[in-house]
Order: C-alpha cells, then structure tokens, then sequence
C-alpha cells in the first residue's frame, strides 16, 4: 500500500478510482450518496447513484464497478451511521478480489471513513494495511 497526497481524481484516466459509500437506496432506485469523494463523483457522472442503486438493490452493499473507472467501497451500512470497521475491512477484501479477477493494476482509495466519517487513520491503516498490496495507493486531501 502506497500513501499520497493530492487530487484523487489526478488518478482518473489511468486507474481505477474507490469512491465511499453506503447501502443506503432511495425509493426511486437511486443510492444515497453522502459526502466526499462519493458526492464528487456523482456530480462528475451523474449515473453513479442510479447505477449504485441498481447494485446495492440486486447484490447487497459490497464492492462495485459502477461506472468511468469507478467502483464503490462500503464503509456505512446508512448514511446516519458511523463508518464500520467491519465493513471497511470487508470492502477491502472485496477490492483486492476485483482488482485480482480483472487484472487491475492500480486503485486509488481515500482514506475510507476518516473524513466526513470520523473515523481515526490510526485505527483504519492497519486494516487496509493487511489486505492492500503496491497496486493501492491511498490518498488524502492536500491541505
């Protein structure tokens, strides 16, 4: 796992980007998106929670290519919780699998759940520390 500053979506053209999500879906389909990356994305692609939606609607809240190089990484089962540890380290499994089945050579995560989350990188970066190899680059905001 390689950490970095910067712009995650500097990383677009050539990788595959992680956005934060929960398995929140709204009665038209759509995925609540919260904040973040997630809400950056979904005003980027405008289909990203219809498509999210759909996912989370057939296949539960896991790990899912959406759309443009981006997939959804699970760390709230609702948007009106804390970030789960459990689930972070579940999507984390779930994204070395994916990137494993297709071959992908480079994911940019942020730092799931330590943003608007609250979560502490202390208690995230051991987790993500255990499954992530050189192909994920963990990124955070520059300040």
């Amino acid at each position: 796992m390689v950490e970095t500053t910067g712009n995650i979506w500097d990383y677009l053209d050539n990788s595959i980007i992680a956005i934060t999500t929960n398995g929140s879906v709204s009665r038209s389909g759509k995925a609540i998106i919260g904040r973040g990356v997630a809400a950056q994305a979904a005003v980027k692609f405008q289909k990203i929670p219809e498509i999210l939606g759909a996912a989370i609607t057939n296949s539960g809240n896991h790990v899912h290519y959406l759309d443009n190089n981006i997939v959804s990484f699970p760390v709230e089962h609702s948007p009106y919780e804390i970030p789960d540890l459990n689930l972070i380290k579940r999507s984390a499994i779930e994204l070395v699998q994916k990137a494993d089945e297709f071959g992908w050579s480079q994911i940019v995560v942020p730092r799931p759940g330590c943003g608007g989350g609250g979560l502490l990188w202390k208690d995230v970066k051991p987790i993500l520390e255990t499954y992530f190899d050189q192909r994920f680059i963990v990124i955070t905001v520059e300040k």
